[in-house]
């Protein structure tokens, strides 16, 4: 029954997937890559929601939530706060170039070799960091829920990984590289109203099966055996210190929710400025309902399962299969195989796009044709997924696979995201400083992590204060070069009219509104004396 319900729905959503998308245009550079600039919010906020819910969120988050507690819902709640961030600055500024990359904006902001060291550290960081982690995620989940390794009759654990790898990863490839954005979205939206109907029924579930049956006494069961843990505040032992929400927690998110190309390529693709704006803050409501599904199961697992041995990251697939009916069990985990594929398929799609228009037209071949471009793209394409799915296996064994996430993402996420900044804030700053920033960024955190006596440094003021303190460090400094030595005639943005600007005339006030709720779940939640311990 497992195995049927969740070939079924699978199928189910590929074929849907391509009934809607069978008419697109699939051969020019813009069909391929922002989808014929004819998004809407609905699919730009279903899009949004579910590259960003794979299982790297999924598993991760939950497992995080096992170890550390409620604190952790802080990377779904200080989201909201980056998306409003999007959607009031960042939008209108990369809508009005018309860019399809966000190196290609640093490019009309400052110049040609800017936009190739942004290219190449998303290139770096995507083959070895993001898509690696997507896949290893995903396939130690469905390995937990679907119980793999015996259904296929492996004698691993190892090898059962290195299989579900391959096969998602063949599958994801084929999503992305053969379909395209638009593609890429729709079949996002699909697995999302799907995912959120499943994320809710853990928890649905898990509280039940902890109450003997009954939903209410398993909230109490779960907060009984949960002492202490329900608190918005970390405490100085957590992975999430209240203060790091201010310092590299706040930066992570701004980074990945306004310059994170695998993200904010389909906001891109909006038809309009307005439709845009509604669909990164329709994305903000939703993230609020995160934590149900994020955090809470995580919080179950572990009134179910402390006690057990379970690992942090295996315990959300356990929690999936003590407690959910077979026939839900299989609908759950195709839902979850398409999170997969949303998230490594929108990975790959936008890795194709920066390496054919920000490599291969602009560096290897300026004369490239439309058809050639896209030939090219595809080619890469299946070169990063199979090196993904040769690093990928390699994962295993990582105490946190959420945490080694975040803490590999500041490698590149303070650099870029402090050139972006300081690329739209002021128009003095010379390229070379941007240029400098780039390289000093992702060498400086680098090194913060991986040579002995500067990572015990690091290690002592927490990670997250040094990725603050670094990219204070990167923004200062190419602000004081431009000072000092700054463009001879201030950058001035042109808008090649290619959508409408005119923005969501309530933008402005669901942003602020948002704002209040995020401050709101912190006041409720908080308790302070954690911060004395």
């Amino acid at each position: 029954m497992i195995l049927f319900s969740f070939l079924f729905f699978t199928g189910l959503v590929a074929v849907l997937t391509y009934w809607l998308t069978r008419k697109d245009d699939h051969a020019t550079s813009e069909g391929l890559f922002l989808g014929g600039r004819t998004l809407t919010f609905p699919l730009i906020a279903g899009s949004l929601l579910l590259t960003n819910l794979s299982t790297e969120q999924m598993v991760g988050l939950n497992g995080a939530a096992f170890t550390h507690g409620f604190a952790v819902m802080v990377w779904e709640v200080v989201a909201v706060i980056a998306l409003v961030f999007m959607a009031l600055f960042f939008l209108p500024r990369f809508l009005k170039s018309g860019v399809t990359t966000v190196p290609e904006f640093l490019e009309i902001r400052f110049d040609h070799q800017t936009q190739v060291i942004t290219n190449v550290i998303f290139l770096v960081a995507y083959a070895t960091i993001l898509l690696p982690i997507i896949l290893y995620t995903g396939a130690t989940g469905l390995i937990g829920i679907l119980d793999v390794q015996s259904m296929l009759g492996l004698e691993s654990h190892a090898q059962t990984l290195w299989v579900i790898v391959w096969l998602v990863g063949i599958i994801g490839s084929m999503y992305a590289l053969f379909g395209g954005l638009r593609t890429v979205a729709v079949s996002d939206v699909l697995n999302g109203i799907g995912l959120l109907a499943g994320g809710f029924m853990i928890a649905w579930f898990g509280l039940k099966a902890l109450g003997g049956g009954d939903f209410t006494q398993g909230v109490g069961v779960m907060v009984n055996r949960n002492p202490g843990r329900f608190n918005s505040i970390g405490g100085p032992d957590s992975s999430v210190p209240f203060g790091t929400v201010f310092s590299g927690i706040l930066l992570l998110n701004l980074f990945y929710w306004t310059s994170n190309q695998q993200i904010i390529q389909r906001t891109f693709g909006a038809s309009s400025l307005a439709e845009g704006q509604k669909g990164v803050l329709l994305t903000g409501v939703l993230k609020l309902l995160g934590p149900l599904y994020l955090v809470i199961p995580g919080m179950i697992a572990f009134a179910m399962f402390a006690e057990e041995g379970v690992r942090a990251d295996h315990a959300y697939g356990t929690l999936v299969n003590a407690v959910l009916p077979a026939a839900l069990a299989g609908f759950f985990a195709a839902v979850m195989m398409g999170a997969i594929l949303s998230s490594f398929n929108s990975a790959l799609n936008s890795t194709c796009t920066l390496f054919s228009l920000g490599l291969y037209k602009s560096v290897f071949k300026h004369d490239a044709s439309n058809a050639s471009v896209v030939h090219s793209s595809k080619i890469f394409g299946w070169i990063m997924a199979i090196v993904a799915m040769t690093l990928a296996p390699l994962l295993d064994g990582q105490a946190s696979i959420f945490s080694y996430l975040q803490k590999m993402n500041g490698i590149y996420f303070i650099p870029i995201f402090s050139v972006v900044l300081v690329g739209m804030l002021s128009r003095r700053v010379p390229p070379y400083a941007a240029k400098s920033a780039l390289v000093a960024g992702f060498v400086v955190i680098a090194c913060g992590y991986f040579i002995p006596p500067l990572a015990t440094i690091v290690a002592s003021m927490h990670e997250f204060h040094f990725l603050g303190l670094v990219f204070s460090y990167l923004v200062i400094t190419m602000l004081v070069i431009g000072e000092l030595r700054p463009l001879r005639e201030p950058w001035q943005q042109e808008d090649v009219g290619a959508v409408d600007l005119t923005p969501w005339p309530h933008a402005r006030t669901a942003g602020l509104a948002l704002i209040a709720i995020v401050l709101t779940i912190y006041v409720v939640f908080a308790d302070l004396s954690v911060m004395a311990g």
